[in-house]
């Protein structure tokens, strides 16, 4: 049975940390796995309870504040009542520390089952978010941003150069780590537990990397095959690139680029325990670094920036650092890129266009754009990766072909 009791420590944590994620727009993720390194004595169970509550009440912002009556100014005192919010919701004793007195417990209950019936609130969205979502996607918008507040399952891929995916079970479970495998996504095992898999020896010897099952569609649409020129446009930290290598057999050449280059340092850092070999990195520097490319590829990933609504479940701040005016410089940026990057194929090639988004203008309306002034494409397939349906993230890709 799971323990409802709160224990001071760990409070005390999650409200230093919220108040880094609140008042200094620091990322979560970097302020969680530096608070998880604060004290070693905490158990698997402390640590759990740390990351999870500061991911649940930076996801339910909105309506813990409402609820709270806080407006929205998150000093120590207004915190702890946020705080107090989400232990009476979840069902926690309130223990009787001076942070708690006089907590409205009735009225915390009351208040919730009233903000329930208005959705920017239910799910806990800032107003502009909520229209675009109607605006973007009409009736469907209920289900997929409710979808997108659920907490991200952890996925693996199975490096295939190294194990397949039975083995890899066996592997983990004598390791403590129990999976169970996801029909319809080849090599992804799920964790049936959320548990630190990267302490593992399966993680250390490169036999799997964390990727969500939706993102491991991105590479096998791109269909490649061992022996192929392949540029994978916008490679970040590289995990398609590495899916890639794998589904290549580590055959042909991958070239990653990316404007930053201690992304691709992760990269080639990652290739190395994988046992990748036919990753090649290259920084854009100028335009010079593309123009040397010009109609040499077979194929070209172009894994764009986007808004990363469809990873909300993941990066619940997303939500409140996302501003209209980056959504609209996100879309010509995207245009640019496709424009760019369209010319590295050659006659005959392929490309992928893919976004974590799942907002049409981000998406089929960049591609309807981008065919409408190239003749020289041709469409071929798209695909629409809804969280409602699947649980997993929201992905879009759309393959093209050069005919001319």
């Amino acid at each position: 049975m799971e323990d409802k009791r709160l224990h001071r420590t760990l409070a005390f944590a999650v409200i230093d940390s919220l108040k880094l994620i609140f008042n200094e727009d620091r990322y979560a993720s970097k302020v969680v796995e530096k608070v998880l390194k604060r004290d070693k004595r905490w158990g698997s169970r402390d640590r759990k309870f740390i990351a999870e509550t500061i991911y649940e009440m930076v996801r339910w912002k909105r309506l813990y504040n409402e609820i709270a009556g806080t407006k929205g100014h998150y000093t120590a005192e207004n915190l702890w009542k946020n705080f107090a919010v989400f232990a009476v919701l979840k069902g926690y004793t309130l223990p009787d520390w001076k942070q708690f007195i006089d907590t409205p417990v009735r009225k915390i209950k009351g208040r919730f089952d009233e903000l329930l019936k208005e959705r920017k609130f239910k799910e806990s969205i800032p107003d502009w978010l909520d229209e675009l979502g109607v605006s973007e996607l009409g009736e469907k918008w209920d289900d997929e941003i409710h979808a997108l507040n659920q907490q991200a399952k952890v996925i693996l891929r199975v490096n295939t150069l190294k194990t397949n995916k039975i083995k890899l079970q066996k592997d983990l479970l004598g390791e403590g780590v129990e999976t169970m495998i996801l029909k319809d996504y080849p090599n992804a095992l799920e964790l049936v537990v959320r548990k630190n898999v990267f302490t593992t020896d399966a993680f250390k010897n490169g036999h799997f990397e964390v990727q969500d099952a939706s993102s491991q569609l991105v590479a096998p649409y791109l269909d490649v095959k061992g022996g192929m020129r392949v540029i994978d446009a916008c490679a970040g930290a590289g995990g398609k690139s590495l899916h890639l290598a794998s589904l290549m057999d580590n055959k042909g050449q991958i070239i990653a680029l990316d404007i930053y280059a201690n992304k691709l340092k992760e990269l080639k850092r990652r290739a190395k325990r994988n046992g990748v070999h036919n990753v090649e990195t290259r920084p854009i520097l100028n335009s010079k670094t593309i123009k040397k490319l010009r109609g040499s590829a077979d194929r070209v990933l172009i894994d764009a920036p986007c808004s990363g609504l469809g990873v909300l479940k993941r990066n619940p701040d997303a939500k409140w650092k996302l501003q209209p005016e980056f959504l609209e410089n996100i879309k010509k940026i995207q245009a640019e890129i496709l424009e760019d990057y369209s010319k590295l194929v050659k006659v005959g090639g392929k490309l992928v266009y893919a976004t974590c988004s799942i907002f049409p203008s981000e998406n089929e309306e960049q591609v309807k754009k981008f065919l409408k002034n190239h003749k020289e494409y041709k469409f071929v397939s798209e695909s629409k990766v809804s969280p409602y349906q699947t649980g997993y993230d929201g992905f879009y890709m759309a393959l093209l072909e050069r005919i001319a």
